[in-house]
């Protein structure tokens, strides 16, 4: 029996591009693409695919929300991520959602789909690139104890960010100028590797800065 596989981008063009290229697989078929959150849930629900396999940072696929609620309504249904995103938080997020897999897009396609056959036999399987990311924090966290790099007022920038003050506002907060707000903004991003508010606001999120 064939690998039932629901392939989620918001990118129709890559969506189609793998289907074809899964035309070539004996035992992996994609019975059904979507491109919206709200489409995965309604297909899946139809279909019940074996695997989700998905982009989870773009902006109307929340990856880790779609995890989340595969795992309470359709627990056997097994979501993998297949994505260019490469942030520490939203892997973390991932894999505490449940996630069964975290691929890479730069991948070869030979490489994706054998790691979806071992998903599907019931192993959990990270890129090479992930793994080295988490082994690397993991090794930096025993040496530093995860010092937080940013300074005091960073970090209070940091939680206006997060609750969706504007540079003005938080400007006027601290009686400082627009341009020094900006460039503690630009600090906060470099030192956290940010590379969009969205991803602030889920570490904020995640490490209870906000709620």
């Amino acid at each position: 029996m064939k690998i039932k596989l629901l392939l989620a981008d918001e990118n129709k063009l890559f969506r189609t591009l793998l289907t074809e290229r899964f035309l070539t697989t004996l035992d992996i078929e994609v019975v059904a693409e979507a491109g919206k959150f709200k489409e995965i849930l309604e297909k899946a629900s139809l279909i019940n695919p074996d695997i989700v396999l998905t982009e989870i940072d773009s902006p109307n696929l929340n990856g880790i929300e779609i995890t989340k609620s595969l795992q309470k309504k359709m627990p056997t249904v097994k979501v993998v991520a297949l994505t260019n995103s490469f942030e520490k938080g939203i892997i973390k997020c991932m894999l505490e959602a449940k996630a069964w897999g975290y691929l890479m897009k730069n991948e070869s396609f030979e490489q994706i789909r054998d790691n979806l056959r071992k998903i599907h036999s019931g192993k959990k399987i990270l890129s090479p690139d992930v793994q080295n990311l988490l082994i690397d924090e993991f090794i930096d966290s025993k040496g530093t104890k995860n010092v937080n790099p940013l300074t005091k007022r960073e970090s209070e920038i940091l939680k206006l960010l997060a609750e969706g003050k504007s540079i003005r506002e938080i400007s006027e907060t601290f009686f400082i100028s627009i341009k020094t707000t900006g460039t503690h903004k630009q600090n906060i991003f470099e030192k956290m590797g940010f590379s969009n508010l969205t991803q602030l606001v889920r570490y904020a999120l995640k490490d209870g800065i906000i709620s």
